[in-house]
């Protein structure tokens, strides 16, 4: 499971012309599943995400964790974080997950994600087109794969 966190002043998808999930202060997560995904993955990757430290404290260090400033989420699931391109120009996405498998998958992380943070995350509606908009506070983007933990 690869998790794509941008610390976001706003952030918000629109779907069909209709905004579906919009957020103030928090972060933007973009969310691939593989098919070799597990529960233990959701809470591995759940937990890092809730605790990642990225906001500034009072003398402006990156130490502060989204519950700390009550920062929001938006979650994306993106199938093409686990797109190959080691052959030729056009990716392959074989390494992501099915829909059957990575849906249930992904409302996990949803249900994860709200328990943790007790504030309901947003989220957009998995497999549509979106139209995600957002502005990157400092720039500040963070990529994490639950396969390395080590």
């Amino acid at each position: 499971m690869i998790a794509v966190i941008q610390r976001v002043s706003e952030a918000s998808v629109t779907i069909e012309g209709k905004v579906e999930g919009k957020i103030d202060a928090g972060f933007l997560v973009l969310l691939g599943i593989t098919h070799e995904d597990t529960k233990e993955d959701i809470e591995w990757l759940g937990k890092k995400i809730i605790g990642m430290r990225i906001f500034g404290n009072e003398e402006g260090k990156m130490n502060l964790d989204l519950k700390s400033v009550t920062g929001n989420i938006l979650l994306i699931s993106q199938f093409t974080l686990h797109a190959s391109t080691k052959k030729g120009n056009r990716p392959s996405f074989i390494d992501a997950a099915r829909p059957e498998v990575a849906i249930p998958l992904y409302e996990q992380m949803i249900e994860f994600l709200n328990k943790e943070l007790e504030n309901p995350i947003q989220t957009g509606i998995f497999g549509a087109d979106m139209k995600v908009a957002l502005l990157n506070d400092g720039p500040v983007t963070i990529v994490i794969d639950s396969k390395n933990r080590i």
